[in-house]
């Protein structure tokens, strides 16, 4: 099915899809090494794209997968901004689920089914699509821009901090712009302006040195099964409470506006119920959102071991996994709370087994003031592209790990703007993207540049 004036109505929007749909169909998948050339393709077709657009565009290989940089015009008396996403995508994995080929994008009933179509390739598109419109149109932009766009945001930035420490003076800007985030619900964009940290935490549990016969020697030799599932029994608490002790130290209260603003929000229990499938929520009423936003986690991943196939196979395994992510609030140091869990896992881990604890990516909590004057431009530029919406601010519990970094290496705050919908099954099957998405995130991308030039902001 294509798409009708309906979905798409601006001009050339048949190109403009085709160009949508090329880019969706590169396996971007940045974690696993088997894709790796198509990550370059990817990156050499953005790169491509960039240059016919207008923009004096360069790719910037890395350790990793390359990074895209593109500019416009320039001109010293202008304010600057640096619009960020990533190509890179999630594995396409189970691929059973899926209803059509996660690499052929589908269009149905105005959205458009893909890996990575909202996450991130169609919301970054779409201000790529907004920044060429109005360099057609003009000849210029109302403000300096940088696009950088890089292939490792799904699996934690790796190289993106050293190329801005190394090129620092290049991407100098005023302020960073990132659509990566969900909307509210359908036609209420949100400005998120606090995100939750990460810490990746995984441990290990070895008992014998290999499997042993259950009979043999059940009883005498310690299970690491068992073991690893009282160790992260010992992580929490009755009421939800974490265990591990200094787990909330430095988290900073909210100020009473937010409590109260919240409560006008259309998210409440029964619209995650309804998201998710699940059926009762943990939390009940108006504490959804705030142990959603306001409360750290400590969430299990994954935990194995042992024996997997069908059947039944009467061993003590040898080993036993758990891989844990906690999302963390401004105040909470990733460092800090990761030397906590390991010592708690420490000194509770039997003489019986050996633990080995590792650390993986991790990073800071990211928050912005929602009433300065570049929050506010941003809320007015929402109201103008998505006509009737309300311009909602929120927080996200959620990470970008590379907003800190910006504010950290540019001194440069940073507007989160999402463009996909609450329900566009981002990191599962079936991902998608509305059509629609394209023509008004490229209206917010020239309402929120024209008003980032206002004079009242400079």
């Amino acid at each position: 099915m294509m798409a009708t004036s309906s979905t798409l109505s601006t001009m050339n929007s048949s190109s403009l899809l085709d160009e949508f749909l090329d880019f969706l169909r590169f396996q971007s998948v940045s974690t696993d090494p088997a894709y790796q050339p198509e990550v370059k393709k990817c990156a050499q077709w953005l790169h491509d794209w960039l240059l016919a657009a207008g923009f004096d565009s360069s790719i910037h290989p890395t350790e990793g997968h390359p990074i895209v940089l593109a500019r416009g015009p320039f001109r010293a008396d202008r304010k600057t901004v640096l619009i960020y996403g990533h190509y890179d995508v999630q594995p396409p994995d189970p691929l059973d689920l899926w209803d059509s080929p996660p690499f052929e994008p589908k269009i149905q009933d105005g959205l458009i089914t893909a890996r990575g179509a909202s996450d991130n390739k169609g919301q970054i598109f779409a201000h790529l699509l907004g920044l060429r419109e109005t360099l057609q149109k003009t000849g210029d932009l109302p403000l300096n821009v940088i696009v950088l766009i890089e292939g490792e945001e799904e699996i934690g930035s790796k190289h993106l901090e050293k190329f801005l420490c190394d090129h620092k003076s290049a991407l100098a800007c005023d302020t960073v712009i990132v659509s990566d985030t969900m909307m509210v619900g359908s036609g209420e964009p949100s400005l998120t302006y606090a995100m939750r940290g990460i810490l990746a935490v995984e441990f290990t549990v070895q008992g014998p040195i290999r499997d042993l016969h259950s009979g043999l020697f059940g009883g005498i030799v310690a299970n690491p099964l068992k073991v690893i599932s009282q160790l992260l029994a010992s992580l929490y608490l009755p009421n939800h409470r974490i265990a591990v002790e200094g787990f909330y130290d430095g988290i900073l209260p909210p100020k009473s506006w937010e409590l109260e603003e919240w409560k006008t929000l259309p998210l409440n229990e029964s619209y995650f119920q309804k998201l998710t499938g699940v059926p009762q929520m943990e939390a009940r009423g108006t504490e959804v959102l705030e142990r959603l936003w306001l409360l750290p986690t400590l969430e299990l991943n994954g935990v194995y071991g042992g024996y997997q196939g069908p059947g039944s196979k009467t061993v003590i395994p040898s080993e036993a996994h758990a891989k844990i992510t906690c999302r963390l609030l401004p105040g909470q140091d990733p460092a800090k709370i990761g030397e906590a869990i390991e010592r708690h896992l420490l000194q509770q881990a039997p003489k019986t087994v050996k633990l080995t604890v590792k650390r993986g990516h991790g990073g800071g909590a990211y928050s912005l003031d929602p009433d300065s004057p570049m929050a506010r431009a941003a809320v007015e530029a929402m109201k103008e592209a998505f006509p009737g919406a309300k311009g909602y601010r929120v927080r996200d519990g959620a990470t970008i790990p590379i907003l800190a970094t910006f504010k950290k290496v540019l001194d440069a705050d940073s507007l989160l703007i999402g463009l996909a919908l609450p329900d566009a099954r981002i990191h599962s099957p079936n991902e998608t993207f509305p059509l629609s998405h394209l023509e008004s995130g490229m209206k917010l991308n020239q309402a929120l540049l024209r008003r980032l030039n206002s004079d009242s902001l400079h």
